[in-house]
């Protein structure tokens, strides 16, 4: 892969360039893709888009990183991938649905919570795993965190 192309996409079109919390902006930048992906195809549409957003991060942040230290700031795919990862579990509930900022407002949150504090096995990911599939993993699982908890709070009604 190109390398201008490479550095496009592991920023997530330059969101990972920002001088405050590039992680942060990132997963808030990943929202309306959520939203799309979510509103017009559900399940199917946050799995392809987690899978797809997977699969070209990992080769663009190999070439990345050819360039840079292990896991710089500005690579910001990974939040990309989690953050989609989060609304998994409860797509079918946002699909065709306008009325539901709350739930990815919260989605956010828990998704930064997890990415941030770093639970096991996130941290052994982030710090065990040195290449691009260390990158990426780590915000996969917290983005399963995220989602198991998102899921269940919707479960109990939270979101009614």
């Amino acid at each position: 892969m190109k390398k201008s192309l490479s550095f496009l996409i592991a920023t997530y079109l330059g969101f990972g360039y920002s001088k405050f919390a590039p992680g942060t902006i990132g997963s808030l930048m990943t929202l309306p893709l959520a939203f799309v992906l979510a509103y017009f195809f559900g399940t199917t549409g946050i799995i392809l888009g987690v899978v797809v957003t997977f699969l070209i991060g990992v080769i663009a942040t190999t070439e990345v990183l050819r360039y840079t230290p292990h896991d710089p700031g500005f690579i910001v795919i990974d939040e990309v991938a989690g953050q989609l990862i989060t609304f998994a579990a409860i797509a079918p509930h946002l699909q065709n649905n306008l009325n539901t900022w709350p739930i990815y407002l919260c989605g956010f949150i828990l998704f930064r919570i997890f990415d941030i504090i770093k639970p096991q096995p996130v941290r052994w990911a982030d710090h065990k795993i040195t290449n691009a599939w260390g990158v990426m993993l780590d915000d996969i699982i917290a983005g399963v965190y995220a989602m198991l908890i998102l899921y269940i709070l919707h479960s109990f009604s939270f979101f009614a």
